[in-house]
């Protein structure tokens, strides 16, 4: 099983925000390597007791880009 997050970055506050496609999980961190931490831990503490752990995370960064004409 596998669970997908997509990535974007905090317009706001800066950093980066991920959300779980399909699952209610969403952590944040100030860095890429933080993100990835905190992405493994929240999945460790949705999943803690299910049998349907997923064996891959999937991280999927989204940008947003603005050109002025």
């Amino acid at each position: 099983m596998e669970i997908i997050f997509q990535v974007s970055e905090d317009p706001v506050d800066g950093g980066y925000v991920a959300a779980a496609i399909g699952h209610g999980i969403t952590t944040e961190a100030d860095t890429i390597d933080d993100l990835r931490t905190m992405v493994k831990e929240a999945v460790q503490c949705h999943f803690h007791d299910s049998t349907e752990k997923p064996k891959i995370i999937r991280l999927h960064f989204v940008r947003d880009e603005v050109l002025a004409v």
